[in-house]
């Protein structure tokens, strides 16, 4: 079994920072891509980043120049550092990892459950 748990949320002011976290565990064999989505209520998820295995690196153009996505494979985890956030980045924020477990021969995505990201004054 497959768990992805982020953290880090939280509310935080227009112009602040903050940095989520997506910790992948379980019976791992080996991860492709991870990325964030995020999704603001009555509105579509949306991609906000991707990283590749290779470390090749996309992001969402309302973001790109603020966010920044790394990843520590050591750990099977992704973060999200969020800079300048402004009130139109309110949204609940999802993980998602491409990933083979031990029990597939198949690459596949997991999500996490979402964190809440308020920016507000």
């Amino acid at each position: 079994q497959v768990q992805l748990v982020e953290s880090g949320g939280g509310l935080v002011q227009p112009g602040g920072s903050l940095r989520l976290s997506c910790a992948a565990s379980g019976s791992i064999v080996s991860i492709n891509a991870m990325g964030w989505y995020r999704q603001a209520p009555g509105k579509q998820r949306e991609l906000v980043a991707t990283i590749s295995s290779a470390d090749s690196r996309n992001y969402a153009p309302s973001v790109k120049g603020r966010f920044t996505i790394s990843r520590d494979n050591a750990k099977n985890t992704v973060y999200l550092q969020m800079n300048s956030l402004k009130p139109e980045d309110t949204a609940v924020y999802y993980c998602k990892s491409i990933l083979r477990d031990s029990g597939s021969d198949y690459y596949t995505p997991y999500w996490g459950e979402g964190t809440q990201v308020t920016v507000s004054s």
